[in-house]
């Protein structure tokens, strides 16, 4: 049995054929750059290509930096404006000749980290933080997940420090942008996470996306009044969470 799990962002797109038992990885992630602009037709072409380095799946999960309700994307804050509702299930389906599950890409990830990484077994309302092109959120009450959550567009004007989204202020492609050291961005995060703490009030945050893989350089600097951990699975949680979801729905597990 194959299940494809493909992740959808800004910057790449990446997929890769999914352990269910363990979350790992099959075979080698292959990932190529997100078309630009990334419209529908093209990303949908680029989603078929990397679906096609790998052998025919049984089901195929796929995430989407976007609000996901029944198959449609209703945002698109960091691809092209053309998939504002977009049939997305319905277009990649069609594409690749199979049921095609699409949700949002923080929500996939932290599935994954709650079913195989740092969220697994704890109780009370545990959030996931991404980290790269945006800032994505997913949200989980005693396991359960609340979908299509998007923190990383708090405004924080409130703090009077930024008028604009969170993930304009804190998003790893500002610190990229803005050539921010580690100290300086990490104070960044830590208060848009003090913020959002203090809306959620949760017992786990767990902070996914690349910068995750480089969690000793910035994280031992972040304060945040509850546990703060990286994702287990580092960035590969949205690509084993996205399989995960699309096995569940095809019944293949």
């Amino acid at each position: 049995m194959v299940v494809l799990g493909i992740d959808i962002g800004g910057s790449g797109i990446k997929g890769a054929p999914v352990d269910l038992a363990t979350g790992a990885f099959t075979s080698e992630r292959v990932r190529i750059e997100t078309p630009q602009p990334a419209d529908v037709a093209s990303v949908v072409k680029t989603v078929v290509a990397v679906a096609g380095s790998f052998p025919a799946a049984d089901a195929i999960g796929i995430t989407f930096p976007a609000v996901v309700l029944h198959g449609v994307t209703k945002t698109a804050a960091n691809v092209d404006a053309s998939w504002v509702d977009a049939p997305a299930e319905k277009l990649f389906s069609e594409a690749l000749g199979r049921p095609v599950t699409v949700l949002n890409d923080a929500d996939a990830a932290g599935v994954a980290e709650l079913e195989y990484g740092a969220g697994r077994g704890v109780p009370g309302l545990v959030v996931m933080v991404t980290f790269g092109t945006g800032i994505g959120t997913a949200l989980f009450n005693d396991g359960v997940l609340v979908p299509n959550t998007e923190f990383g567009h708090l405004q924080m004007s409130g703090l009077h420090l930024h008028g604009g989204d969170a993930e304009d202020y804190a998003s790893d492609r500002i610190r990229e942008a803005q050539e921010l050291s580690w100290q300086d961005w990490a104070e960044r995060v830590q208060t848009y996470l003090r913020h959002l703490h203090s809306l959620l009030w949760p017992d786990l945050i767990m902070i996914g996306g690349g910068v995750s893989k480089k969690a000793d350089k910035w994280l031992h600097m972040v304060d945040v009044p509850t546990k703060v951990v990286p994702a287990t699975l580092l960035n590969n949680a949205g690509i084993a969470g996205a399989a995960l979801l699309a096995a569940r729905n095809a019944k293949v597990i």
